[in-house]
């Protein structure tokens, strides 16, 4: 059974669903790990350059939540 079989079985909600599981989880995972690198003193440079996006990207999408805390 080749690749192309494969796609063609495959229902594409089921994919979908999938993948909208895995970014939820990629988002929680990212918030945790920018919470620890705040706490261990990360500036939002660092933080940015480590997930290969800006400082203010990553200052926006974090800061208010570093508040919260």
């Amino acid at each position: 059974m080749g690749t192309e079989a494969k796609n063609e079985e495959m229902d594409p909600a089921v994919g979908l669903l999938a993948v909208q599981a895995l970014h939820r989880l990629a988002s929680r995972v990212e918030a945790t790990h920018v919470a620890a690198a705040r706490a261990a003193g990360w500036s939002w440079e660092q933080i940015g350059d480590a997930l290969g996006i800006t400082r203010q990207s990553v200052h926006a999408k974090y800061a208010k939540e570093e508040r919260h805390v």
